[in-house]
């Protein structure tokens, strides 16, 4: 998902959407674990969606705090 995307998003659906992508990767890191992953990227790049998902609700949340 594209920054300008996840701006789009209110603040729930991102909370929602960070929440949805952590369980998915810890499922992701224990199949890993146990079996490894065909495409062990994946692990990578859904680290970095969530990270990126965290910085922009953090921005909307201090853009909130100061209206």
């Amino acid at each position: 998902m594209k920054p300008k995307e996840i701006r789009d998003l209110s603040e729930q659906e991102i909370e929602q959407r960070i929440k949805d992508d952590e369980h998915e990767m810890s499922n992701l890191a224990f199949q890993q674990a146990i079996a490894g992953l065909e495409n062990p990227l994946v692990l990578r790049t859904r680290r970095r969606e969530i990270a990126r998902l965290k910085t922009i609700l953090k921005q909307k949340q201090a853009e909130a705090h100061e209206a």
